[in-house]
């Protein structure tokens, strides 16, 4: 079989993902806080780009909202058909570099200096804190007691290695053969631990740290004792009655004892945690201003871009030198900073977009609340838009929005259908949630609502839902099953 060379022409389609598709992607799933940073990082690397500093307009605050106009695509900035040329690709060689940076407007005003803006702000010394971790309060404990070498190598293993809510999740046997002790020694240095503060800290279960904090009740309780140690499956139960024929007690004294037992702590570690505060800062902003609401943008904090004139005299300068090296690098650059305005234009574009049909789609939820949520999918914002279903899920992830009703994230408001009864309207799954949520609020905590008697109250109402959908919404609101909830005393 002979081999030969020849030349042949095929035509076919490929999608070329290039670094500026890339990044537009990447800028369109940032929230507000991240795109901030990125910005940021961009200047520092970006010497053509610069930040524009603009003074605020009297009564233009965003916490005004009779002071905004509503925004539509004519308001974001559009590129210039040099931009075009620029950022799709066209022949470089032949773009007419002085003519385009002469576009440019140079008057705008200078940035702040950092003093200034630092004047009004308090010192450090008076906004730093530091809080004394569980670890670190244990360490100093440990510090204060007499133990030899592998001893206290040994405590310092269980301390590392106990959760955030003070329980020992290693297993002791490992830790005492890592420092050569024997498993008896090795309890011993754990019992040491586990009368520290906060007291059972290092309990391997709830009922270790349970029966350690009963111990050290002054007078001594030996009832309670008795039923952490045997009956903290019928407590969790609430089989009182078996619990009071068990110990040959009255079921008054059982009670008595419950209520004790109630008030030790089943997380000796959580009065350590920090709990810091999450603050979220909203992407964009929904008012209310007469009859009609209205979508603004939250551009507040985020850096307004533009050409550095210093970088355009530079480009105009290389062209007339014919300084090729410095004119590539110019131009590169200049590329660069147009393709990250525009992304972030059309970033914001599409949001404001997206969030105007959502609301157009859910008028009902921004006037009444959760219980008005209707069923969306993505799909039914991608076709009122004219996007693909991609970009509707990228613009919606982690993007935050402030509504009259509450703060809630884009992907809040794409749910999926309960049915309800014939002839009725389906309700969105937040809003059966929400209803099952308001139920369990009002319940009797004597006689609790149960997974059935809640499905029967929403058929009654014409919410058609089966119980295992009851049982998984109560779940995901971190509620028990009535069983557990019932309170006798």
């Amino acid at each position: 079989m002979a081999l030969e060379i020849k030349q042949s022409l095929r035509l076919s389609q490929q999608l070329v993902m290039t670094p500026q598709l890339q990044q537009a992607i990447k800028l369109l799933q940032l929230n507000r806080m991240e795109l901030a940073e990125v910005v940021n990082q961009e200047l520092t690397e970006n010497p053509v780009l610069e930040e524009i500093a603009e003074e605020a307009e009297p009564g233009s605050t965003l916490s005004d909202p009779e002071g905004e106009q509503k925004r539509d695509e004519d308001s974001f900035t559009k590129p210039t058909p040099k931009e075009e040329q620029l950022v799709t690709g066209g022949n470089q060689d032949d773009f007419n570099w002085e003519s385009y940076v002469e576009d440019f407007q140079s008057n705008s005003p200078s940035a702040p200096s950092m003093r200034e803006l630092n004047e009004e702000l308090p010192s450090f010394e008076n906004v730093l804190t530091k809080t004394t971790s569980l670890e670190d309060h244990l360490a100093w404990q440990l510090s204060m007691v007499s133990l030899m070498g592998s001893e206290k190598a040994l405590g310092e293993l269980i301390i590392g290695n106990l959760s955030d809510d003070g329980y020992l999740k290693a297993d002791l046997a490992d830790l005492a053969k890592e420092v050569k002790m024997e498993l008896e020694d090795a309890e011993e240095v754990l019992k040491i631990i586990h009368n520290f503060d906060p007291i059972g800290v290092g309990s391997r279960n709830l009922q270790e740290c349970l029966r350690i904090q009963a111990q050290f009740m002054n007078p001594k309780q030996p009832l309670v004792e008795k039923m952490i140690e045997n009956h903290l499956s019928d407590l969790e139960k609430k089989n009182y009655q078996v619990i009071s024929r068990a110990l040959g007690v009255s079921i008054a004294k059982v009670i008595e004892a419950t209520k004790l037992i109630l008030e030790l702590e089943p997380k000796p570690g959580r009065s350590f945690n920090s709990g810091d505060t999450q603050y979220i800062t909203p992407d964009i902003y929904v008012y209310k201003v007469g009859d009609e609401f209205t979508v603004v943008l939250n551009e507040d904090g985020l850096p307004k871009l533009r050409i550095s004139p210093y970088y355009k005299s530079i480009l105009a300068t290389a062209k007339r030198d014919q300084n090729a090296v410095t004119k590539e690098y110019v131009q590169e650059k200049l590329k660069s900073a147009i393709w990250l305005i525009r992304s972030i234009h059309n970033r914001q574009k599409t949001i404001f977009k997206v969030t105007e049909a959502i609301v157009k789609r859910q008028r009902e939820f921004f006037e009444k609340g959760v219980q008005c949520l209707r069923p969306m999918i993505l799909k039914d914002v991608a076709v009122d838009i004219g996007m693909h279903e991609s970009t509707i899920s990228r613009v919606t992830t982690n993007k935050f929005v402030h509504t009259p009703v509450g703060i809630f994230e884009l992907k809040y408001f794409f749910n999926s259908s309960i049915h309800g009864s014939i002839g009725s309207d389906s309700l969105a799954s937040e809003a059966v949630k929400e209803k099952i949520r308001q139920m369990l609020i009002r319940e009797d905590e004597k006689n609790p609502l149960s997974d059935q008697k809640i499905v029967e109250i929403l058929r009654g109402e014409s919410i058609d839902i089966a119980r295992r959908t009851v049982a998984k919404y109560r779940d995901t609101l971190g509620v028990l099953p009535s069983g557990k909830r019932k309170k006798l005393i």
